[in-house]
């Protein structure tokens, strides 16, 4: 059993764990950089420690001053919340190794889906459909430049190793091949210290559409619903919603299953994602496994009822899945919006700075996720993101009022942030109808 746990994390999804496993009456241990050591996080937990510099290198991405930290602390388990080393396989071994549990699937398993490439071969030999490419590493341009002749361009480049855009380029033609490669494998070997890619068909404007799995150790699946994370800039997720208005019951089921199929197919436990483009004939085709929480996992939670972070700890301490795929209602419309320290109008530049004036919004069906209060520093070493704003209502009609009436009751003062992009959106045809797709950003932007 879990006595003491971990967090090797910072910010909202830190205090999202000390949250969960203070209702599984469990002790919690902060590790903070020195640039966090006034972040709620810190304040929170049972107990904390410093585990360096500000630079994530020498602190959050510091596998032996974890390590170190869990043991000064006696603790017997370590979350890895999502991003820094929630994906890292060689730090859920090593984990292993010093009998610390590891809250997410095993080693193995993130190793396999980590490698895009490799994650692609396990879904077609376990029948999940995946845009036509390459399914092993691209050895050389030569053999891009085939692979991509034979499927047609567009084509799209992507790190095997990577996520968030990095490592990736869209190529229209056979001319700009040769460069695109070069480019993509040079930003792949910087990002991800591997500069492998691999190369797919490239869908115009698809949908994003993610299932949320949870399974236990016991090789029990089920998945929550889907999310629809369309609204995106250069790869990166703004919005999100659950469910997603492309979505029909008959091919949530459809999709939902097929995602129950890939998660057993690698033998999953813990939380996790199964993400898929969706073209505009709702065929839909894998795109990667996320092996951890994701940040937009409110949106399931709100509609489902569930607790995901406290469901990832119960299966890792080895604990049966509390509930099979029939006892899942789904209910009501939710929404969540990124809140970043960014300037919409500088092409989103981060803004750290310090916030003079912070006020949450509230009312029925408002949940709002941070770590940021008046006073706080955001520092400029990490990602931007300061809140999660999440609203939920019976319709999604409903759910956007209400995430409209809490975008303007959010306060926020000393630095800009993306509450005004948000609004714009919300506001928009193209999101009021539902009808938007990856590419709809930019109609909206420039409009």
């Amino acid at each position: 059993m879990i006595q003491k746990v971990l967090i090797a994390n910072r910010g909202e999804i830190a205090l999202r764990v000390i949250r969960a496993c203070q209702e599984l009456s469990l002790e919690t241990v902060a590790v903070y950089s020195q640039a966090d050591r006034e972040s709620l996080h810190v304040r929170f937990a049972d107990e904390a420690v410093c585990i360096g510099p500000p630079s994530s290198t020498e602190s959050y991405l510091n596998v032996h001053r974890l390590i170190s930290a869990a043991e000064v602390t006696n603790a017997d388990a370590i979350h890895p919340g999502y991003g820094f080393l929630a994906e890292n396989a060689e730090f859920a071994d090593i984990c292993h190794s010093h009998g610390i549990t590891f809250i997410g699937p095993s080693a193995e398993v993130i190793q396999k889906m980590g490698d895009k490439a490799l994650a692609r071969k396990t879904m077609t030999e376990a029948g999940v459909p995946i845009t036509p490419g390459s399914t092993s590493a691209v050895e050389s341009i030569e053999q891009a430049k085939t692979i991509a002749q034979e499927i047609g361009f567009p084509v799209i480049l992507k790190a095997i190793a990577g996520g968030g855009g990095r490592g990736m380029r869209i190529v229209k033609n056979l001319d700009s091949l040769e460069t695109a490669y070069d480019m993509a494998r040079a930003e792949a070997l910087s990002g991800f210290k591997n500069p492998d890619l691999y190369i797919e068909k490239y869908l115009e404007n698809p949908r994003h559409i993610e299932i949320q799995i949870m399974g236990d150790q016991q090789g029990h699946v089920v998945f929550v619903g889907e999310r629809d994370c369309s609204i995106q800039r250069r790869h990166q997720k703004l919005i999100e919603e659950s469910p997603s208005p492309a979505v029909t019951p008959e091919l949530r089921k459809k999709i939902g299953n097929t995602a129950v199929k890939a998660a057993k197919a690698v033998g999953y436990y813990s939380a996790g994602t199964i993400e898929f483009l969706m073209d505009s004939k709702k065929n839909f085709y894998f795109m990667e496994m996320n092996t951890r929480i994701q940040v937009e996992h409110p949106v399931s939670e709100m509609i489902s009822g569930l607790d995901l972070v406290k469901s990832q700890i119960q299966i890792a301490m080895g604990e049966p899945l509390q509930c099979q795929q029939k006892d899942i209602k789904l209910f009501g419309h939710s929404i969540e919006c990124r809140i970043n320290a960014e300037d919409p109008e500088r092409q989103f530049l981060p803004m750290p700075g310090t916030v003079t004036s912070f006020h949450v919004p509230g009312g029925p069906g408002v949940r709002v996720d941070t770590h940021v209060y008046s006073g706080y520093q955001v520092p400029p070493y990490y990602d931007s993101l300061i809140a999660k704003l999440i609203t939920h209502g019976r319709t999604r009609e409903e759910a956007m009022i209400r995430m409209k009436r809490a975008l303007t009751e959010f306060i926020i003062e000393g630095i800009p942030t993306t509450i005004p992009f948000h609004l714009k959106v919300l506001e928009h045809q193209t999101f009021r109808t539902g009808k938007y797709n990856t590419g709809s950003i930019e109609t909206i932007m420039n409009q």
